[in-house]
């Protein structure tokens, strides 16, 4: 075990863990950070996608001890009352069905438009590519894309 002391979502939080442990487990099993999910555990889904200094990354593979002091936003830490352009389009665009990926969709795309604010068709599908939606809303993902960067 080994003592961190993390960035998470702009506070800094001390977590007691094996330097190999995947950040998404260090959120949902210590900080109670549950946003963030567990889908196929080898960093294909997206489903635990979080900012690490702003850049989308997998929280499954990641370990803890790689994190140093960079900043890392999860859902919970991506706006206090759920009013970031991303989320506020998703709920315009309608795009949840069953929700389980649409926290690491939310994190990808709101990373997307942070270094790119106006993407391109094309640019949207090649970030957002590997972030699979089992219920296949595909298509109000990208409309809440462009709804967001037009915001």
């Amino acid at each position: 075990m080994a003592k961190y002391s993390l960035n998470v979502n702009g506070a800094q939080r001390e977590v007691d863990v094996d330097p190999t442990t995947p950040v998404l487990w260090v959120l949902r099993d210590h900080l109670d950070l549950v946003g963030t999910k567990y889908g196929c555990g080898i960093a294909q889904c997206g489903a635990c996608t979080v900012h690490l200094n702003d850049t989308a990354v997998r929280s499954c593979q990641l370990p803890v001890s790689a994190v140093g002091n960079q900043a890392l936003t999860t859902i919970e830490g991506l706006s206090e009352h759920g009013d970031h352009p991303v989320q506020q389009a998703w709920i315009e665009k309608d795009v949840p069905q069953c929700g389980y990926c649409q926290a690491g969709q939310i994190m990808s795309a709101s990373a997307l438009l942070k270094s790119n604010p106006n993407p391109s068709d094309e640019e949207i599908d090649a970030v957002m590519h590997g972030n699979i939606c089992r219920c296949g809303t595909y298509t109000r993902i990208k409309a809440a894309i462009k709804t967001a960067a037009n915001s």
